[in-house]
C-alpha cells in the first residue's frame, strides 16, 4: 500500500489537496483527510509540494525499434523500461511500422509482455504499415478476439511512399475487421493511421466514411502536426466527429511551429473537441528525411521524453493543468477504450506521476500500484538495465 498525503492533485480535473491512498494496483480513496500512516506495509510519500497527476498513456510507440529506411544499420534500438518511466509513461501501445516482414508480431507481443512484467501496462494494435494487416492470428478479428493485448490495428500507412498504396476498398475491409472484431471483443477496436507527408493527406479517411457505414471514431490518424496541410486538415476531420493524434518527437522541437501544445491550445476554443486530441511520442520509431527525390538524407530516433517536454511546454504556453493533461491521459484512455487508465480516480488503476509543484521535475512514477521511479531515480529496471 502507499499512502500519499496532501499532495495537489489533478485527476486531470483540479480536485484540490488530497490524501491519496493506493491497494494493490488500483486506487483505494482520494480524500482529504486520510488516517492510515501506521498500516503495516504502508510506504509513505509526503505529498507537501508535489502535484499528482494520472500516468501518461503512449499511444503509439516501438516497442520492437523501427525505421531500416537506410538500410540494416539504421533499424532503431528496442525499447527500454526506463525510457518510458523516467518520462512518465505508465502505459503504452506497441506497434510495428515500415518493417513488417523482419519485425514479427509474436516477438512484439514478447516485448509488450516482458514491458508488463517490468512494471507497466502495455497493449498492441495488430498489423503493420502495409495491407493486407500481418497478423498473429488468422484474421485482425482473432487478434482482437482471442489475445487480450491487442486492442486495434495499425499503424496502417498512407499518402507516404513508404505504404503499400491501399485502395479504398482495402482501407474500408481493414476498417470493418477491426469494428467487428473490437465490438466482439468489447474492446475500441481502432484503426491507427500512419498519415505520411503525401499530397493526399487524410482524403481517403474523408472518402471511407463517405462511401461506408464506418464512422470516423474508428480511426486515429497520427502524426498529423507533420506539416502545415495536415494540421489543418485535423481540425475539419476532429469537426466530422474523428480523432487526431499529433506526434510529440522531432528533431528541433523548439524550432517547430506545429508543435502537439500549440495546435490543441488553437483547439480548445470548441469544448466539445478538446476530449478528440491525443499526443504520442513514435518512442524508437525513426525520424528520416528525405529530399526532393525521394533519397534518404538523415535519421533520428523518437524519444518518449518528447511527452514530458510536450506537458511542460504546454504549461509554458498558459494552458491550465487539465488542459495540458487531457491528450496524455483522460483522452487516450477514452479513446483507446482503457476505462482503468487517464483519471486519478477509486477503482481505477494507481498511475500517478508526482511532480514538483515548482520546478515541474518528475520526482515519482507510480504504476499499477508500485513504485517505479522516486526522487527522479529509477527503482525498477529492465533486466538488462540493472
Amino acid at each position: 500500500m502507499i499512502l500519499i498525503k496532501g499532495c495537489e492533485c489533478f485527476s486531470p480535473a483540479p480536485l484540490g489537496h488530497v490524501d491519496l491512498l493506493c491497494g494493490g494496483r488500483e486506487i483505494i480513496a482520494a480524500e482529504e483527510i486520510i488516517n492510515g500512516r501506521s498500516l503495516p506495509g504502508l510506504t509513505f510519500i509526503d505529498g507537501k509540494g508535489l502535484l499528482a497527476v494520472p500516468g501518461f498513456i503512449d499511444s503509439h510507440a516501438h516497442f520492437l525499434g523501427g525505421g531500416g529506411e537506410g538500410g540494416y544499420t539504421t533499424r532503431t534500438p528496442e525499447i527500454r523500461l526506463t525510457d518510458l518511466t523516467l518520462a512518465g509513461v505508465t502505459t503504452a501501445v506497441g506497434c510495428l511500422g515500415t518493417d513488417g516482414f523482419t519485425r514479427f508480431p509474436h516477438a512484439l507481443l514478447a516485448k509488450s509482455y516482458a514491458l508488463e512484467q517490468e512494471g507497466i501496462s502495455t497493449f498492441l494494435y495488430t498489423g503493420s504499415y502495409q495491407i493486407p494487416a500481418r497478423t498473429l492470428l488468422d484474421s485482425v478479428e482473432e487478434d482482437l478476439l482471442l489475445i487480450e493485448k491487442y486492442i486495434g490495428v495499425g499503424e496502417i500507412a498512407i499518402s507516404d511512399h513508404r505504404s503499400s498504396q491501399p485502395t479504398l476498398q482495402e482501407l474500408i475491409r481493414v476498417a470493418s475487421s477491426a469494428r467487428v472484431g473490437g465490438l466482439l471483443a468489447g474492446k475500441a477496436g481502432i484503426v491507427n493511421i500512419h498519415v505520411g507527408g503525401g499530397h493526399e493527406g487524410i482524403r481517403p479517411l474523408f472518402d471511407l466514411i463517405k462511401h461506408s457505414e464506418i464512422p470516423p471514431t474508428q480511426f486515429l490518424p497520427t502524426h498529423m502536426n507533420r506539416n502545415a496541410p495536415l494540421a489543418e486538415s485535423s481540425r475539419e476531420w476532429v469537426l466530422s466527429g474523428g480523432y487526431a493524434d499529433f506526434t510529440a518527437s522531432s528533431e528541433k522541437p523548439e524550432e517547430n511551429p506545429l508543435r502537439p501544445a500549440r495546435l490543441f491550445q488553437k483547439a480548445l476554443s470548441d469544448p466539445h473537441t478538446r476530449y478528440h486530441y491525443t499526443y504520442s511520442s513514435d518512442a524508437q520509431g525513426s525520424l528520416p528525411r528525405f529530399d526532393a527525390k525521394g533519397r534518404l538524407t538523415e535519421i533520428g530516433v523518437a524519444k518518449a521524453s518528447s511527452l514530458l517536454e510536450e506537458f511542460r511546454y504546454s504549461l509554458s504556453l498558459g494552458l491550465s493543468m487539465e488542459e495540458a493533461l487531457l491528450p496524455l491521459t483522460a483522452n487516450p484512455a477514452a479513446i483507446l477504450g482503457l476505462p482503468r487508465k487517464g483519471q486519478i480516480t477509486t477503482g481505477r488503476d494507481a498511475d500517478i506521476l508526482l511532480f514538483d509543484s515548482k520546478t515541474l521535475k518528475l520526482n515519482t512514477v507510480i504504476a499499477k500500484g508500485r513504485l517505479l521511479v522516486r526522487d527522479n531515480t529509477p527503482l525498477a529496471r529492465g533486466f538488462f538495465e540493472r
